[in-house]
């Protein structure tokens, strides 16, 4: 075990953060680390918002559902998929298909968990806010985001305040398939749920003890975010 498999295995999301400012050298390091990201084809269609406007910070947290933390974390970032800079350079790029879309997100997704384990390897602690999407049209409105750039999640960081639990993971077996699809084996899903139910009692002080397929049933019955095709297609994003 080296310090880099550490740290990512020690990876917790932090919601409380102390008052104490990152660095610029700190914030340079992980934006450049974000930046070192594989990207697709090397087409680099992600750019990162850095929001330091406090007005701005208490409206993006009441945008992602009132999350106080998008506003005490020392820094947030706003990762966007952008294709609106590749038409500044070929004004009649051919844009707008759903691939483009899928390229983007990877992208963005790549390089925030890149931000985010160098943050961790410094000390720092943070969380992805894909609470952003319950309010894409005010987001990109706020930040004034042009056509062919969607905000995707942002991306709290701080000196931790709290020191929660790393939360349990599906285990090795359930996730990862050998030449094909393996049925699931029920007996250690069972399991698993009892880990989290435990997870939760002990997280929460008994006031939670949902097990992993409880909270996944509630949270798949019922539509998530339907607007957001609409959305995509107002950005010129999947519409092809």
């Amino acid at each position: 075990m080296n310090a880099a498999i550490e740290t990512l295995l020690a990876h917790r999301s932090i919601r409380q953060f102390e008052s104490t400012p990152i660095s610029d050298e700190q914030r340079c390091t992980i934006i450049d680390c974000a930046r070192a990201a594989s990207t697709s084809s090397f087409i680099q269609c992600t750019s990162i918002i850095r929001v330091v406007d406090k007005e701005k910070r208490r409206l993006l947290a009441e945008y992602a559902g009132n999350q106080a933390y998008v506003m005490e974390a020392a820094e947030f970032f706003v990762f966007c998929a952008d294709y609106h800079r590749h038409l500044q350079i070929k004004p009649d790029a051919k844009v707008g298909f759903a691939e483009q879309m899928l390229i983007g997100a990877v992208d963005a997704a790549l390089m925030a968990q890149n931000a985010l384990v160098a943050a961790e390897s410094m000390g720092l602690g943070g969380v992805y806010i894909g609470g952003l999407r319950n309010n894409p049209d005010k987001v990109s409105d706020l930040l004034k985001l042009p056509e062919q750039v969607v905000p995707l999640f942002g991306l709290c960081l701080g000196y931790p305040a709290q020191d929660p639990e790393v939360k349990p993971r599906l285990p090795v077996d359930l996730m990862v398939h050998e030449d094909k699809y393996q049925p699931m084996d029920k007996t250690r899903l069972a399991e698993y749920d009892d880990v989290v139910r435990e997870y939760y009692s002990t997280r929460t002080g008994g006031n939670r003890t949902m097990s992993w397929s409880e909270q996944i049933s509630a949270t798949l019955d019922k539509e998530s975010r339907p607007f957001m095709r609409d959305f995509l297609h107002s950005k010129g994003f999947a519409v092809k």
